[in-house]
């Protein structure tokens, strides 16, 4: 099981989490997703945007108007011969980020955890387009989330 992961920081905000964290946190969602996905090799990339070019890659992507906290693009064909392997590109809108921080009244760097571990969790194949997928994977983000010491973005305050 290997991961290959890249840090880019094309925004200037103040409030980014370090390429060490970043990694971390990655690595304890490909680690520690399932049995299965464990098992598999991975290349990610994980991107930090200004609100600008969020908007653009969700405007263009999914079709929104807006800019969106995190977008994870699946590589239909991962460049391993491992069923299992994937790889993705994760960006992160880090004003988004921020304000959503501000508005949940969380620590800014416990938000930028979640949404590292919530893509990297897309890119692995969990969704949340139905209640039973949602909670599968609400659950395994709690228990990540936990291990870096991050509360339950889920529970109501």
């Amino acid at each position: 099981m290997s991961l290959s992961i890249s840090v880019q920081f094309a925004s200037k905000a103040k409030h980014l989490p370090t390429r060490a964290q970043v990694r971390r946190w990655a690595l304890a969602a490909h680690r520690g997703a399932g049995a299965s996905v464990a098992a598999a090799n991975a290349m990610v990339t994980i991107r930090y945007v200004d609100e600008k070019e969020g908007h653009a890659l969700n405007l263009q992507f999914r079709g929104k108007d807006y800019a969106t906290n995190v977008l994870t693009f699946v590589h239909e064909s991962a460049p391993f011969q491992d069923e299992s392997a994937y790889a993705a590109d994760i960006v992160i809108c880090a004003p988004v980020i921020a304000r959503e921080a501000r508005e949940q009244k969380k620590p800014v760097a416990a938000h930028h955890g979640h949404m590292v571990l919530h893509g990297m969790l897309h890119a692995q194949g969990f969704d949340h387009e139905d209640s039973v997928e949602a909670e599968a994977m609400e659950a395994i983000e709690i228990a990540l989330l936990r291990r870096f010491r991050i509360e339950n973005p889920y529970e109501s305050a």
